[in-house]
C-alpha cells in the first residue's frame, strides 16, 4: 500500500510537489487546516510560495496533538526554506528553528516585529523572489526528502533545516537545537527543592589534569551542535591574530545585542572550542532555561528556607539614594522570584533570589548588580562546582587585595620550574613588550590565588594590565592569568590613544567608570600607576612557589579535590551555595553549568557606581588575620578608587 500524504497549501510550490509525488504516493490536497487531517496520514507537507508564520503555528497545534509527522517548505525574502521534519514525540519544531534563525540574524529585532505582523495579518501570498526556477529547485529538494522519510532512509531534515539561495540556487543544511523555552515542544520541569539536592559523585581526572572530559572528546560535538552562522547558539567566530597567544572569539546573539566571548590557549583550534564552552556558560547564566521558576514571595515569608541577600553584599545606602541608580534597596517584604539551590554548609536545598542566581542587570525589581561571578561549566556537575568555587576565590582575592591595598608577596615565576610558564612569560616580553609581575594573593582559606600584572616596557600602549587566577595548582593559576593579560596587549592601544582624554577624566572622576572595559582602560594610563604602587614596590625580595604555596592535591578524582575545598570553607563557617543552571542544550553533551555563591566573599562588579561591599565585614578583618594590619580595617579605610580588574 502506498503511503498517504496530505499537502497543505497553495501556489506553485505546492502544485509542483503534488504533481511529482502523485505518481508514487496517495496525495490529498488541502488549502488550509480547515479540513481534518486523517489519522492514517503518513506525512503532512505544508507548502507555500511565501512566509506565513501563522500556518506553521497552526500546523504545530493540529499535528502535534495527532502525532502525525510534518515537513514544511516555503519562500522567505529570496530564500527557500525546507524543514525541519517535525515529530510530535521529539523536541525540536518549526518554532524552535524559526527562533534560532531569527536570533542568528543581524536584523533580529526587525525580523521579530515582521514575524509578529505576518502572523497577525495572515502572511504573504507570494514572495517576489519566488521564480519558476527557484520554486522548482525547492520542489526537487522536498520530493527527495519526502522519499527518504517514507522509505526509512537517512533523513536530512531531522534536527536540520535547508536554506536555498534563490538567486544562485546554492543550498546548505544547518543543524539547530531545540529551544528550551519553546512554548510548543518544550516542557521545562518545575524548579523544586528535590531537584536542587546535590549528592557528589566520582569524577576521575584525565591526563593528569583537573578536568574529567578532554577537549579532544568535546571536539566531536562543540562546533557541530553549537556554532552555525544561520541557526546556531553562536553565529560567528573570529581569530584575533594580534595578541601574543591564540585568541578566538565567538558571538552569542542576544535580542538586546551581540555578546562576544573568547577562548585563549596556545592554539586557535583549542581556543575556538574553549570559546564555545565559555559561551555556553554565558548563555546558561542569562536566565533560567533548565527549570521553571515556581516561587514568588517575600523574604520575610521564606526566611526559614531562603538565603538572606544581605549576606552576599549589597550596595550602600548612599548608592540607592541616587536618583539615577538602577536598583532599589532590598525590601524583605517585597515579593521577588526565587530559585532552588543547594547549601553545602546546611546540607539542604535553599532558596536563592533569581537575580542572584542569574545575571541581574536590568532585572525588575532588582536590588543588586550581579554578574557571571561564580558561573562555571564542566564535564560533570562536580567539575562545574569546583571551577565555580575557584572563580569566586579568584575574584574575592583580587578585590580583597585592592580594597585593603595589601602589599602581597611577589613571586619569582621561574622558581616554578615549569618550562611552559617560562616560555609564556618570555613570549609576552618579546611579542607584547610587557614584563610580567606575579603576586601571591592567597587569602585565609589557603586556596592558591595570584594577582598578575603586566607592565609595559614600551612608550606606547596600555601601561599596566591586571588579572587574577586561582587554582589548587598555583602554576595553572598563573598561566590562566597570563592568558588574560595577553588578551589586552596590543589590541587596545589605539583605543587608549584615541580616547585618552576620556580616560583621564575617569581618573579624576571615578563615577565616570561605568562599564567593564573602563576599569582596564583607566589603568592603561601612566598617570594611574601610582594607585598600584602598593604592589610595585621593588624593595621586597622575590619569593619562590615552594615558599609561598603549600596546598597539596594528591587525588586522582576531582570530586575529592572539591570535597577538600568544601571542607576548608566549612571550617571557616562560609557556606557554599550551588544553583544548577544546566539546560538541555548542555546536558545533551554531558556538560553542566552552575552558579556558585559564597556569602561573605567579595563579588566582582563593573562600574564604580555599582560597588558591593555593604554587609561584607570579612573584608575588614581578613587583612589583620593574614598579618597585613595590626587591627581590623574600617569601611572608610578601604581603597576608594575603581578596581583595575579588566
Amino acid at each position: 500500500m502506498s503511503a498517504a500524504i496530505v499537502v497543505i497549501g497553495e501556489g506553485r510550490l505546492a502544485d509542483k510537489v503534488c504533481a511529482e509525488l502523485s505518481a508514487q504516493y496517495e496525495v490529498a490536497r488541502h488549502l488550509d487546516f480547515g479540513r481534518e487531517v486523517p489519522q492514517s496520514t503518513d506525512l503532512v507537507l505544508v507548502l507555500h510560495d511565501a512566509w506565513n508564520p501563522a500556518i506553521h503555528q497552526k500546523a504545530e497545534e493540529v499535528l502535534r496533538s495527532s502525532g502525525i509527522r510534518w515537513l514544511r517548505g516555503f519562500v522567505s525574502f529570496g530564500e527557500g526554506v525546507v524543514g525541519p521534519l517535525v515529530c510530535s514525540d521529539t523536541p525540536g519544531c518549526s518554532q524552535c528553528v524559526d527562533m534560532r534563525r531569527l536570533m542568528a540574524g543581524r536584523d533580529r529585532k526587525e525580523m521579530w516585529r515582521l514575524q509578529q505582523r505576518l502572523a497577525a495579518d495572515g502572511g504573504l501570498s507570494h514572495d517576489a523572489w519566488a521564480s519558476s526556477t527557484g520554486v522548482l529547485q525547492i520542489a526537487y529538494l522536498l520530493v527527495a526528502e519526502v522519499q527518504r522519510i517514507l522509505q526509512g532512509d537517512e533523513v536530512y531534515s531531522k534536527g536540520r533545516v535547508c536554506f536555498i539561495n534563490l538567486r544562485t540556487l546554492k543550498s546548505s543544511w544547518h543543524t539547530f537545537l531545540p529551544d528550551p523555552l519553546c512554548e510548543v515542544c518544550s516542557e521545562l520541569p518545575d524548579d523544586l527543592p528535590t531537584s536542587a539536592n546535590i549528592s557528589l559523585k566520582p569524577s576521575p581526572k584525565i591526563n593528569d589534569s583537573y578536568r574529567c572530559r578532554s577537549i579532544d572528546d568535546l571536539n566531536q560535538v562543540l562546533v557541530n551542535d553549537y556554532l552555525d552562522y544561520r541557526t546556531g547558539i553562536f553565529n560567528g567566530k573570529m581569530n584575533d591574530l594580534i595578541p601574543p597567544f591564540a585568541d578566538v572569539g565567538v558571538n552569542l546573539p542576544l535580542f538586546s545585542g551581540d555578546e562576544g566571548v573568547a577562548g585563549r590557549t596556545h592554539s586557535y583550534a583549542t581556543s575556538e572550542l574553549t570559546a564555545i564552552l565559555e559561551g555556553l556558560e554565558r548563555s546558561c547564566g542569562m536566565k533560567p532555561r533548565g527549570k521553571r521558576t515556581m516561587v514568588y514571595d517575600s523574604y520575610r515569608n521564606l526566611r526559614d528556607q531562603a538565603l538572606n541577600p544581605i549576606k552576599v553584599g549589597v550596595h550602600a545606602k548612599e548608592q540607592y539614594a541616587r536618583p539615577d541608580f538602577p536598583f532599589e534597596s532590598f525590601d524583605p517584604d517585597r515579593s521577588i522570584k526565587w530559585v532552588w539551590g543547594y547549601s553545602f554548609l546546611q546540607k539542604r536545598p535553599i532558596l536563592v533570589p533569581e537575580l542572584l542566581a542569574y545575571y541581574s542587570l536590568g532585572c525588575e525589581p532588582g536590588f543588586v548588580y550581579e554578574t557571571s561571578n561564580g558561573c562555571a561549566l564542566g564535564g560533570s556537575l562536580e567539575e562545574a562546582i569546583f571551577y565555580g568555587m575557584l572563580e569566586v576565590v579568584e575574584r574575592d582575592s583580587f578585590l580583597m587585595t585592592w580594597y585593603a591595598k595589601l602589599p602581597l608577596p611577589r613571586l619569582d615565576p621561574y622558581s616554578a620550574n615549569d618550562q611552559e610558564l617560562q616560555l609564556m612569560i618570555d613570549r609576552v616580553r618579546a611579542v607584547g613588550g610587557y614584563d610580567v609581575h606575579v603576586y601571591n594573593s592567597t587569602m585565609e582559606h589557603g586556596i592558591p590565588s595570584v594577582w598578575a600584572m603586566a607592565k609595559n616596557r614600551k612608550k606606547k600602549g596600555l601601561n599596566i594590565i591586571c588579572a587574577a587566577g586561582a587554582h589548587l595548582d598555583p602554576v595553572r593559576a598563573v598561566k590562566s592569568s597570563i592568558h588574560e593579560l595577553a588578551a589586552m596587549m596590543l589590541t587596545l592601544d589605539e583605543k587608549l590613544e584615541t580616547n585618552e582624554e576620556e580616560f583621564v577624566k575617569m581618573l579624576q572622576n571615578p563615577s565616570l567608570v561605568q562599564k567593564m572595559d573602563d576599569h582596564g582602560m583607566l589603568y592603561g594610563l601612566p598617570q594611574a600607576q601610582e594607585r598600584l604602587q602598593f604592589l610595585l614596590d621593588d624593595n621586597r625580595p622575590l619569593r619562590s612557589f615552594e615558599e609561598e604555596f603549600n596546598w597539596k592535591s594528591p587525588h586522582s578524582d576531582l570530586t575529592n579535590d572539591l570535597k577538600d575545598l568544601l571542607q576548608k570553607f566549612r571550617q571557616l563557617n562560609l557556606d557554599v551555595i550551588v544553583v544548577d543552571q544546566s539546560t538541555e542544550e548542555t546536558k545533551r553533551n554531558g556538560l553542566y553549568c552552575v552558579k556558585v555563591l559564597i556569602p561573605g566573599m567579595l563579588p566582582m562588579t563593573f562600574g564604580h557606581h555599582l560597588t558591593r561591599i555593604t554587609g561584607l565585614e570579612r573584608v575588614l578583618r581578613v587583612p589583620m588575620e593574614l598579618g597585613y594590619t595590626k587591627q581590623p580595617l574600617t569601611f572608610d579605610q578601604l581603597n576608594a578608587h575603581p578596581h583595575p580588574f579588566p
